[in-house]
């Protein structure tokens, strides 16, 4: 017997890389360090924060590889020479990563009291109808 996937229904051409896509965002990092959240922040614009306390603007990095926005982090080694009795305040580095759809791009990224702020948009297609003429043979 034949599975049949979503991305194989019949009426849906062109998205056989849907189910490729659902895969990637699965393993896309579901540690839950850094906390985050995802708020839309209008009607085609969204926001992703991320907790990062202890963290610096030059210990983030941000890239869009392949439709995917990655958050890294890492910090550096400064203060090894400091004894710790309790640490408590995660230092570990981390990746964070989220799908995006064609048309969402990074707007920009802001760091305000421990929250990284990443700005998203989505571009609003012009609606296009197309007339095709049928070719006599």
């Amino acid at each position: 017997m034949t599975k049949l996937t979503f991305a194989a229904h019949p009426f849906l051409l062109g998205f056989d890389q849907l189910e490729r896509l659902v895969e990637r965002t699965a393993k896309s990092g579901t540690e839950g360090y850094p906390p985050f959240n995802i708020e839309q922040s209008g009607d085609n614009a969204f926001r992703i924060t991320l907790a990062v306390a202890g963290f610096r603007e030059d210990d983030l990095s941000i890239t869009v590889e392949d439709r995917q926005l990655v958050i890294r982090g890492r910090q550096g080694e400064e203060g090894a020479e400091r004894v710790f009795l309790h640490r408590g305040i995660a230092a570990r580095a981390f990746q964070k990563a989220f799908v995006l759809a064609d048309g969402v791009e990074v707007a920009g990224a802001s760091m305000e009291n421990g929250l990284l702020h990443i700005e998203l948009r989505r571009a609003v297609p012009e609606t296009v109808v197309q007339t095709i003429r049928i070719a006599r043979k």
